[in-house]
Parts: C-alpha cells; structure tokens; sequence
C-alpha cells in the first residue's frame, strides 16, 4: 500500500502506542496468608509505647566506634558492593524489557552513480541517484504480553533492591554481633588473667606453707596442676579474638592488619530501647518478606505473559522514502513514497508448548505463594523468638551478677581460711573454679544480651523513620 501523506504514518504510530499503554492488567496483590500471631499481642498492645527501632538506633548500646564501624562497613563491605551490582543489572534489564513498548526506529541513505559507455562515439553518460528513508516498526501489544513482560522486569529490579536492603541489614547485624564478640573475647582474657593472677598468688602461698612444713606434695602438684590450666586457657582465648577480629576485619572491607579496635571489652555498652511494632507492619518493615509479595506480582505478569502467547502477534510496519536524480533533487524536488503495512502471525501447531508455559508460570505462581507463608511465619517466629531471648537474657545477666559476686565473696572467705589452716586446699581450689567460671559465664551472657537486641532489630527489618 503507498501512502501519500506523513500524518497518516504517524497516527497510526501514535494509535498503535496508546493500545498498547491501555493493554496493562492488574496483576493482583496477594494478602498475607498468615494471620497474625497471638503470642504478639502483648507487644501489639504496647507498639504506641515502644515503636518501631528508629535509624539511628545503634547509638543506644552507646559505641562511637560501633557507629564509625558501621559506617564504614556500608560503603566498603564486598556483599553490599555486589549487591549494587546486581541492582544495576536489574535495573538495565527492566529500562531493556521497556523498551519492547516503543516502536523500532531505522534510517537509511544512499547516492550512487551510473555510467555508460556509448559504443561508437567514444563518449560517455551518467546519472546520479540519491535517496534516504525512515522505517518504523511496532508490536500492537493487543494482549498485554510486552507490558506484561516489562512490568515483570520492573518488579524484578524492585525485588533487587529489597535484596540489597536485606544485603545491607544483615551486614549490619553481622558487623555489631561480631564486634560485640571480640569486645567479649576481651573481657574473657581479661579474666582469666586476673584469675591466673590469683591461681600463682595461691600457689605462691602453698609453697610457702610446704617449705613450713605446713602442706603436702600433694597439695603442691595440685594447685600447680590448677595454675597450669588456667594458663592453658589464654592462648584459645587470644586466638578466638584474633579470629572473631580478621572476620570483622573483613565485612568492613579491610585487611586485618589494618583493624585496631580501642575498646577494651563490654564495659559501659547500653542496650537500645525497641518496641516490637505490629505484627501486620512487619510485612511492610522487613525487605526479604516485601521481597517474597513482590515475587508473587511478577509471577501474575509472567501468567499474563504466557497467556498472551496463545493469541496471535499484531506489528505494523511503515516507512518513507525520498529519492531524487542527485542530491540537490533530492533537497528541492524529491519523490516521497510511504509504505504501512499490518501483518498478522499466529502459531497453528507447537506440540502444546505455549499451553505447558501458561501452566508452568500458574504452578510458580502457587510455589511462590507457600513460599510467601513460610517467610512470614518465620518472620513472626523471629521476632518473637529476639523477644524472649532478650527478656530471658536480661534475667540470666541479673542472676549471674549475683553469682559472680558470691563466687568472689566464697573465694575470699576459701582463701583466708585456708591461710589460717581452717580449710584445705581442695576447699579452695573449688571456689577459684567457681569464681572462674562464673566471671567467664557472665561476659558470655552479656554477649548474650547484646546479641539478642541485635537479634531483634533485624528480626524487625532494621531502622526505621517515619515515611
């Protein structure tokens, strides 16, 4: 068909896009097949007291350097660096499936020149020709399939940076526990250096009593028995902390030798004041359960895709040419051509394959919807799982402060009684056990409770300001 008149080539363009833009479906949201837990309600009633945990909420354990390292684990931290990636990627692919929305645009220009010998004459002519042209070609997206497939890229890029955001809070939580760790380490040797302190003290006094004839070789060997094991417990110890250090060394991006740390152990950390929210704003607070819905709409795009590939393909194609005897004919008085054709294709027989895609995307679709339920029911066991551990965790600290202090007080009563020959030495040697392993416990379970606020910050999808 040759068409006189450029308007009529860009209306039918123009017609063609603003069908397809009226070809977008819904794809449905999908509520949250999980009710809420009523184990949460207690924490549900008092989330206007004790609301969500805000941005800065790592300033409540009372760190600088925890906060500094934090800082520097987002921008140097080699997971939130490849996450990036991949959100460009996603991002890339979605501007990429777009652009199937848009007509394809060509050019074309020629000149050429044609000579001819005249037989005879010795003489010679030509002629020169020139042309250029434009061509447009666009898919009617008449059953949504390209907006379809576009909108799934879309989400996709969405889904990737909720990934990041998931990337980012567990850094961040890897980051304090594992700085909380070696801060813990710390105090461990610390202990168990005062303790041997006390150990060479005490066998520094059974010699003493043995050259006085005071104490048996038994004695001796025990309490040299005794110092030997706690000495023995320093170089685990030290490693620990050199291992828990190059961890930390790595997510925040650095060499371990460049990492020095200048808090000496847990002393003068706070704890953060968090509310637990409510259990339906979970699902919009934490990024990996915004992530597990947002699945759920690009599988109904993809659905609407495949079913799209059951209906036959519509693309107009249109081009202009201008051609003229040279180039200045070509500027002054050239003869246009327009050509619009609409081709139809439709596939009569394929063996079933586009019916077992529809079914394929329809089967994902159900898959991702129990996926969905499992990431909220863990969402919930999380968070009310940090719940208790920090209650229970702040318990256990109260009791084994007071066990500590009896185990020093013991030790003390054990010590003088011993020197005034009151007690053996087994009577004392229990209670430096004792004394030990109760310092030991309690810095673990400050640890504890450190990493339980920690624990319940990510369970609650991180900090959050107000919208």
């Amino acid at each position: 068909m040759i068409v006189r008149s450029p308007r009529l080539i860009l209306s039918l363009l123009l017609s063609g896009t603003i069908l397809s833009g009226c070809a977008q479906g819904d794809y449905g949201t999908v509520a949250s097949p999980v009710a809420p837990s009523k184990a949460w309600q207690q924490a549900d009633k008092e989330a206007s007291a004790t609301p969500w945990p805000a941005a800065d909420w790592w300033g409540g354990f009372g760190s600088a350097e925890l906060v500094s390292l934090l800082a520097d684990a987002r921008k140097a931290n080699p997971d939130l660096a490849a996450a990036a990636a991949r959100l460009l990627q996603a991002d890339a692919r979605a501007r990429a499936a777009g652009a199937d929305l848009l007509p394809t645009l060509g050019a074309t220009a020629g000149i050429s020149r044609q000579e001819t010998d005249l037989s005879g004459t010795g003489g010679r002519s030509g002629r020169t020709s020139a042309s250029a042209g434009l061509s447009a070609a666009y898919e009617l997206d008449f059953w949504g399939a390209n907006r379809a497939a576009a909108d799934s890229a879309a989400i996709g890029a969405a889904i990737s940076r909720l990934d990041q955001e998931t990337v980012a809070l567990t850094v961040t939580s890897t980051v304090a526990n594992t700085y909380f760790q070696v801060l813990s380490l710390r105090d461990r040797i610390r202990s168990a250096e005062e303790n041997l302190v006390l150990a060479e003290r005490v066998m520094a006094f059974v010699d003493a009593r043995f050259r006085n004839g005071a104490a048996t070789a038994l004695e001796v060997a025990q309490q040299r028995t005794a110092l030997t094991s706690q000495r023995a417990t320093l170089p685990a110890l030290r490693q620990q902390e050199l291992a828990a250090s190059n961890a930390l060394a790595v997510l925040l991006g650095r060499a371990p030798a460049d990492l020095s740390l200048a808090a000496t152990g847990l002393g003068g950390l706070g704890l953060p004041a968090s509310g637990a929210g409510t259990p339906a704003d979970l699902l919009e607070r934490r990024p990996d359960l915004k992530a597990a819905s947002k699945q759920l709409e690009a599988a109904g795009a993809d659905i609407v895709a495949a079913r799209a590939a059951l209906y036959p393909s519509a693309t107009l194609n249109l081009s202009g040419t201008l051609s003229g005897g040279g180039l200045s004919s070509l500027v002054n008085a050239p003869t246009a051509v327009a050509n619009a054709g609409l081709s139809l294709a439709q596939s009569l027989f394929d063996g079933g394959r586009r019916s077992a895609q529809v079914e394929v995307a329809q089967a994902r679709r159900v898959e991702l919807v129990e996926s969905y339920r499992k990431a909220i029911l863990t969402g919930f066991s999380d968070v009310e799982t940090a719940l208790s551990a920090a209650r229970n965790a702040e318990k256990q600290r109260v009791l084994q402060e007071e066990a500590v202090r009896l185990a020093r007080e013991l030790f003390r009563l054990a010590e003088t009684r011993y020197r005034e020959g009151a007690t053996d030495l087994l009577t004392l040697l229990d209670a430096q056990r004792s004394l030990l392993s109760a310092q030991d416990q309690l810095t673990q379970v400050r640890l504890s409770e450190l990493q339980a606020a920690v624990s319940l910050y990510r369970a609650l999808g991180g900090g959050w300001v107000a919208a």
